[in-house]
């Protein structure tokens, strides 16, 4: 489902030669129509994909999956200006979703990894204190903390830490995509393997049926070939839709697997 259809910039802000409205891609820009429940940005390092898409987080007022809370996170104060001005169309607004960018998750994973500690020395304060005390006391005092505690490793596994970068990933995706959901992912490959990579298109075609929406900044070809997404190249001004087959870094990718020898010896 196609929850945000459109943002657009105020037609009577007043451009100013300061990031982020000087971001090559966001110069002439004026207003982008979301017609697919996937978007796909693509562009070079500075081309203002990432900008872009922060903006429009920091506009929905998107729940940031990291160290700290969209409103609280110290590195979108810069794209607070553009924020500002992004006028949104919506179809049917989402509270439901989140932002999460790739330098984000290990924040993420020390967070919940603190809250699960401090679960665990509840429950040990608890068992100390009720220690003299009857069974039934005890069990009625813990039982708020290790319910808790169920909780969290029925939702993420015994041990995010214990896993590897992309299943810790895969495992945060599969524990927070929840059906009618806005997902605003920059460059989510960075911790995915491949084949850890094909995992999350499966996860998002089927969040696809359930009424979620994505819009997704990446470099992956591997990402930018979901089903019946819309690729929107920003290394264009404005932005502008392209096919998959004519983006640049899907050629390279198909030159470069035909026959690597011979690519690289023309570097």
């Amino acid at each position: 489902m196609i929850h945000l259809r459109q943002v657009s910039l105020n037609p009577k802000f007043k451009r100013t030669e300061n990031y982020p409205h000087n971001v090559p891609a966001l110069e002439n820009f004026k207003s982008m129509i979301f017609d697919s429940s996937v978007t796909i940005f693509v562009g070079e390092n500075g081309s203002g994909k990432s900008t872009l898409l922060e903006g429009i987080a920091k506009a929905v007022g998107a729940i940031a999956i990291g160290s700290e809370d969209i409103g609280m996170d110290k590195t979108l104060t810069s794209v607070k200006p553009l924020s500002e001005t992004l006028q949104l169309v919506w179809n049917k607004r989402t509270h439901r979703g989140f932002f999460l960018r790739a330098e984000d998750f290990f924040g993420y994973i020390k967070k919940q990894r603190e809250l699960k500690d401090n679960i665990r020395s509840d429950i040990e304060e608890i068992g100390q204190e009720f220690k003299e005390r009857s069974e039934y006391s005890k069990l009625l005092a813990l039982g708020p903390s290790v319910s808790s505690l169920h909780a969290f490793d029925n939702r993420y596994g015994s041990d995010l830490n214990a896993n590897s970068h992309g299943e810790s990933y895969l495992k945060i995706f599969q524990a927070r995509f929840v059906p009618g959901g806005l997902y605003l992912l920059d460059e989510p490959e960075a911790a995915l393997s491949p084949v850890s990579q094909f995992g999350l298109i499966t996860m998002i075609n089927q969040m696809v049926q359930e009424d979620a929406q994505f819009i997704i900044a990446t470099h992956s070809p591997i990402l930018m070939a979901v089903t019946d997404s819309i690729i929107f190249n920003f290394d264009q001004s404005p932005p502008t839709e392209v096919a998959y087959d004519s983006l640049e870094s899907v050629s390279l990718y198909r030159e470069f697997l035909a026959d690597p020898e011979a690519f690289l010896r023309h570097l």
